[in-house]
């Protein structure tokens, strides 16, 4: 199970959390240079090979000196292929004990606050198939008599949106009954330090701005371009985060020029940004110790984790 850590404890494993363009990428380099550290993206969308100018992979920050810091799910799959929280942390897992073995340091870096959940809360994910003959038997009930059975198999309801809707109980049942008779595997014991990258909200928005300038310099919408004659459909597009959206937006006309597409895309991803900050001090709520830096600066970095390590 993991636990966390404040600076005056021991740690096994660093995470390094942070909105989109606070530099995470630049700072987890060096820490792992400096820490004998491999990255671990916890990004749901740099897993893809082909999404690099989108997603900010910034691929090249990880050689230094003729020397690349190993990273892993990074162009870990194709786009047809899905990956979410479940498929993340069982590959997380897997990769953290692999890079314990050979006496190194996992270093998780990324923005995507469902991924680091996964990790920082401790719980081991279950995937759960459909029970065919279950939802056959729920189908007769009434809403209240499925309330009343998944709270027969829950006590701890705490969680009353499920009971909202006829679609999430029955898959809240179906989960319960499978969990109770297939318990999910104890997680690994883990004790994480949380570093933390957050500005200014003005400093922030300006950080935004550049770095979108220079993705749409480094040629985003040919990217976009290549994936669609590649055969990723619009709908795909769409459900791989804001740049992706617009984009191709932008090349079926619906977003009439390149300034245009700018001036809507600017703000959207601002708003991304708020709910990644947003989601952050919701762990911290919940219990979760962030150290946070105002800057993607190795040396204070460096005071704060050098001291601690296991």
């Amino acid at each position: 199970m993991s636990s966390l850590t404040n600076s005056s404890q021991a740690y096994d494993a660093l995470i390094l959390l942070g909105a989109t363009a606070t530099g995470k990428t630049s700072l987890g380099v060096s820490l792992a240079r400096a820490l004998n550290g491999e990255i671990i993206s916890a990004d749901s969308r740099q897993v893809y090979r082909g999404l690099d100018i989108g997603s900010g992979k910034d691929l090249a920050e990880y050689t230094v000196d003729g020397e690349t810091v190993p990273y892993h799910l990074i162009d870990a799959l194709d786009l047809d292929e899905e990956f979410n929280v479940f498929e993340f942390q069982k590959r997380a897992y897997e990769i953290i004990e692999d890079i314990q073995s050979r006496g190194k340091l996992p270093i998780i870096v990324g923005g995507t606050g469902l991924y680091l959940d996964s990790l920082m809360n401790g719980y081991r994910m279950t995937e759960v198939p459909e029970n065919t003959a279950l939802r056959t038997e729920l189908a007769d009930l009434s809403q209240a008599e499925l309330v009343e059975r998944l709270k027969s198999l829950k006590e701890d309801l705490h969680n009353s949106t499920d009971t909202h809707d006829r679609d999430r109980l029955t898959r809240a049942i179906e989960i319960e009954v499978y969990t109770q008779a297939n318990p999910p595997e104890p997680s690994p014991e883990l004790t994480l330090m949380v570093l933390g990258l957050q500005y200014p909200r003005p400093q922030l928005h300006e950080r935004i701005k550049t770095r979108l300038k220079a993705r749409m310099a480094e040629g985003m919408i040919a990217e976009v371009e290549g994936l669609l004659a590649q055969g990723i459909d619009h709908d795909r597009l769409h459900m791989l985060g804001l740049e992706y959206r617009y984009v191709a937006g932008y090349l079926r006309g619906t977003i009439k020029n390149e300034n245009d597409l700018t001036q809507k895309l600017l703000p959207a991803i601002k708003n991304f940004a708020k709910r990644q900050e947003t989601w952050f001090r919701r762990m911290e709520k919940k219990g979760s110790r962030i150290h946070w830096l105002n800057s993607p600066d190795v040396k204070k970095a460096l005071a704060l984790v050098t001291r601690d390590r296991l």
